[in-house]
């Protein structure tokens, strides 16, 4: 129960001192960029736009189905999606090679 300043204050930190933000969109996504030629621009402002939409219904949701996720429960319902998930791509990988 802090302040509102300091909310803000830490959510900036943590944006503008993780290094992964500078690792991501300098590096990854100026990489990717630059394949596409004259459509860089637009290809960087689709993915600045995509990460927007993302982190916002990560955010919208997380606030929406934190009193379901609440329980040991529901935690082991999603643990278990994520290794199928985890075991299904592996699979893919190992059939495609």
């Amino acid at each position: 129960a802090g302040s509102r300043r300091r909310a803000v204050l830490t959510c900036l930190a943590m944006t503008w001192l993780n290094p992964h933000v500078y690792l991501d969109t300098v590096f990854l996504l100026g990489t990717l960029a630059a394949d596409r030629g004259d459509l860089r621009w637009t290809f960087g402002l689709g993915a600045a736009l995509a990460s927007l939409c993302w982190f916002t219904a990560l955010g919208f949701g997380a606030r929406l189905l934190g009193r379901y996720l609440a329980g040991p429960a529901a935690w082991r319902v999603l643990d278990g999606l994520v290794a199928l998930t985890m075991i299904g791509l592996g699979l893919m990988l190992v059939a495609g090679s």
